[in-house]
């Protein structure tokens, strides 16, 4: 049970890590999105503005502290809103639900970690 919180930040750090550098980096296209659905409006509102990239380097971030055990609070206090919006855009905007295996995958790391980590957070609920 001891390294199991090593490995949980480094599954969850290494997600993070590839999906914000696929973007940041452009190291694949961007799907097409269907016209005229929530999800294209919503990409069309926030991709020009900067705001997705924003997001992103916050994912990188997050995700390099992970894999850090000293940092690992850090790294999931700048994962935390980001992961809560996911699961709203899954949700809200996709429609798509959020009991799907990657969001519940990604949930359920997070969760664990915070479980782990519960002493260190404990100061902040007194």
């Amino acid at each position: 049970m001891k390294y199991a919180p090593l490995v949980a930040s480094i599954l969850l750090g290494l997600l993070f890590i590839m999906t914000a550098s696929m973007v940041l980096f452009n190291l694949a296209p961007m799907p097409e999105l269907p016209k005229d659905t929530p999800i294209f409006h919503f990409m069309a509102a926030f991709g020009p503005t900067g705001y997705m990239k924003f997001v992103k380097v916050f994912e990188l971030l997050g995700g390099i502290l992970l894999l850090v055990p000293k940092t690992r609070n850090l790294g999931l206090l700048c994962l935390g809103p980001i992961i809560l919006n996911i699961l709203a855009f899954h949700h809200f905007v996709a429609g798509d639900g959020i009991f799907q295996p990657m969001l519940i995958g990604i949930s359920l790391l997070a969760l664990f970690l915070l479980w782990s980590e519960r002493k260190a957070w404990a100061g902040l609920l007194r």
